[in-house]
C-alpha cells in the first residue's frame, strides 16, 4: 500500500482522491476549522494542527511514496497581493521544502512529491517564482514537470490548477508516462514558455508529463443542484429581480436566450465590479453563464466571491447562493462527507481546496505506476 504525507491538507481532499488503497503517514494544516473538518471525516490519528514550519522531522514517519502539498495561493492568484513566494502565505512552500531536504539528509527522501496551485503560480513575478520552485525541487535531486488540469473535465466547475509533478531521481520513469515535447491538453502556452525560461539546470531534469485524455465528463451542474438546500434560501421575487437588475445587456440577453431555450436552463452568477458605468464608472455587475459549469469557486471573503445559481424555467427566474453541499460536490467530494454546520466555514473548506477526481487522476496515470515500478526493481535489486 503506498504511503503519503499531506501537507497543507485543508479537509483532506487530495486524501480523498488518493483512495483507500493509499495509507496516510501525517497530515498537517494550520486551520483549525479545517482541521476540525479533516478529524470529522478521517480521524485525527496522524492530523497535526500548526505552522508547517514548526513541523519536526521526528514528526513524519517512515520513507513516504508521496508528498502532496497543496500550499496557500493567495500571494501567487492574479487576484491577490502579487507578493509571491515571499509573501507570508504563499511563501510557507519555503519552510515545506525545507522539511523535504530535511528528510532527504536523513535518506528518506519522498519518492514523489506533488505541489498544486493556481494557475497564476506560473506568471508570478514573470515566471520568476516558478523557476524558483521548479530550481528548488531538481537541485533537491528530483526530476520534476508541470501539467494544467482543469476540473471541468471530471467537474461541472471551471477550476484550472497548475500541478507540478516532481519523482526521485534514483526512480525510473516508463516511456509511456512522459512525452518529448508539450501536449496542447496539458501544456498551455504559459506553461511552455515559464519552462523555456528555467535555468539550465533545472530545464536537465524536466519532464513533459504524458497524461490520457480523460472520458467525457457524465455529470452536469443541473445534477448537483439540490431543489431543498440547507443552509441558504431561494432569493424573493424582489431579491432575484434586483439580480437581474444588475446586469450588463449582454448578460440579460443570455438570461432571455434561456427563456427561449423551451427546457430548464441552470447557470451560476458572480458579482463582479466593472468600469462600465457612466463616464466609466465602476458599477458592480452581475455575470452569468449558461454553459453548464459553474464558475471557479472561491473563498467567501466577501458577498462577491460567493457564487449564485440561477434557474430559468420558461419564463420563471429562481436564484439563490450556492449552497455548502452543491460547492462540496462541485469539488467531487462525497455526500456522506461531513461538512461544517456555518455557511461561510463549509464555503471555504470547499473554495479552498483541490478537485478530488483531478487528485485521482494524476493518482492513476502518473504516481501509481512509478511507485509500482520502484517497487518492483527494489525487489528485483534485493
Amino acid at each position: 500500500m503506498p504511503t503519503f504525507y499531506e501537507f497543507f491538507a485543508g479537509g483532506g481532499m487530495a486524501r480523498a482522491g488518493l483512495g483507500p488503497a493509499w495509507s496516510c503517514l501525517f497530515a498537517n494544516d494550520f486551520d483549525e476549522k479545517k482541521a476540525a473538518s479533516y478529524r470529522a471525516n478521517w480521524g485525527g490519528d496522524h492530523l497535526w494542527v500548526g505552522d508547517v514550519a514548526e513541523v519536526q522531522l521526528n514528526q513524519l514517519p517512515g520513507k513516504a511514496d508521496l508528498a502532496w502539498a497543496s500550499f496557500p495561493c493567495q500571494d501567487l492568484s492574479l487576484a491577490g497581493s502579487g507578493a509571491g513566494l515571499t509573501g507570508a502565505r504563499s511563501g510557507t512552500f519555503w519552510p515545506f521544502w525545507m522539511h523535504i531536504t530535511g528528510l532527504r539528509d536523513e535518506g528518506r527522501a519522498p519518492a514523489t512529491i506533488v505541489l498544486e496551485n493556481v494557475y497564476g503560480t506560473i506568471t508570478s513575478h514573470g515566471g520568476r517564482d516558478f523557476s524558483a520552485i521548479m530550481s528548488a525541487l531538481t537541485e533537491g535531486g528530483y526530476r520534476c514537470g508541470a501539467v494544467v488540469v482543469n476540473a471541468a473535465h471530471f467537474l461541472p466547475q471551471s477550476r484550472p490548477r497548475l500541478f507540478v509533478i516532481a519523482v526521485r531521481e534514483d526512480l525510473d520513469i516508463s516511456d509511456e508516462h512522459h512525452s518529448e515535447g508539450p501536449s496542447d491538453a496539458w501544456h498551455p502556452p504559459a506553461l511552455r514558455k515559464a519552462q523555456e525560461q528555467l535555468p539550465d539546470s533545472a530545464k536537465a531534469r524536466w519532464v513533459w508529463w504524458n497524461l490520457p485524455e480523460p472520458a467525457l465528463r457524465n455529470c452536469g451542474l443541473a445534477d448537483v443542484i439540490e431543489e431543498k438546500p440547507k443552509g441558504v434560501k431561494w432569493h424573493t421575487a424582489a431579491e432575484t429581480q434586483r439580480l437581474l437588475g444588475m446586469m450588463s445587456d449582454t448578460n440579460i440577453a443570455k438570461v432571455n436566450d434561456a427563456k427561449r431555450s423551451g427546457r430548464r436552463m441552470v447557470g451560476t452568477i458572480y458579482k463582479r465590479t466593472r468600469a462600465d458605468g457612466p463616464n466609466g464608472a465602476k458599477v458592480q455587475r452581475a455575470e452569468v453563464r449558461f454553459d453548464d459549469l459553474a464558475g471557479c469557486l472561491r473563498t467567501p471573503a466577501g458577498g462577491s466571491s460567493r457564487q449564485t445559481i440561477i434557474i430559468v424555467d420558461g419564463n420563471k427566474v429562481r436564484s439563490r447562493l450556492l449552497s455548502p453541499r452543491e460547492a462540496a460536490r462541485l469539488m467531487g467530494l462525497p455526500d456522506n462527507y461531513a461538512l461544517p454546520e456555518k455557511y461561510n466555514d463549509a464555503y471555504h473548506l470547499a473554495g479552498d481546496g483541490v478537485a478530488v477526481p483531478v487528485v485521482r487522476f494524476i493518482a492513476e496515470c502518473i504516481l501509481e505506476p512509478i511507485i509500482a515500478l520502484g517497487d518492483k526493481n527494489t525487489k528485483k535489486a534485493a
